[in-house]
């Protein structure tokens, strides 16, 4: 079972992060959390949890209006080939998420460093990342720069590209 909402709050202020949290009603997709979280400044994510056929895990996270091509996205990744959604028993065993609450927060709960994290790079140049803090109840703003802290400290050393579609090289 992964940590709770409790234990990543706690984790953060060890570490001397300071984040604030916004309380909603379960949101599954990304038009749910935007009719739900009001004025919440700051960059907005979408997260998949992707596999290669080598069983290779990754979790993408984007600004919530990115294109993400999956066709091609391997490419961009290092996948051995074309990606796939993990299935919900391995995000729960890796991340310990549920579908609809996918956040880089959950690889607090990745110890054995089953996911490769992918960050874009129109998403890192925002001051304020909001995500789901493993719940999909609540939505935590964390500073880009402890967010990278945050990954750091849990082993994961994020590649940032450019991922979404909709910009310009």
């Amino acid at each position: 079972m992964g940590k709770t909402f409790d234990e990543l709050m706690q984790y953060l202020g060890d570490m001397g992060i300071e984040v604030s949290t916004i309380r909603h009603a379960a949101v599954f997709t990304v038009a749910e959390a935007q009719n739900l979280r009001g004025q919440v400044s700051g960059a907005h994510t979408k997260n998949l949890f992707l596999k290669d056929k080598k069983d290779n895990y990754f979790l993408v996270t984007v600004d919530e209006d990115a294109e993400v091509d999956l066709k091609t996205i391997h490419g961009k990744i290092g996948a051995s080939s074309r990606v796939s959604f993990g299935k919900p028993e391995k995000l729960m065993e890796y991340l310990g998420l549920t579908p609809g609450a996918v956040s880089v927060f959950g690889l607090i709960n990745d110890a054995q460093h089953h996911v490769r994290v992918v960050l874009d790079e129109k998403l890192m140049q925002h001051d304020i990342i909001n995500a789901h803090p493993l719940t999909n109840e609540a939505t935590t703003s964390i500073r880009c720069e402890d967010l990278l802290a945050f990954l750091k400290m849990t082993g994961h050393e994020p590649l940032i590209l450019k991922i979404d579609g909709a910009t310009p090289n």
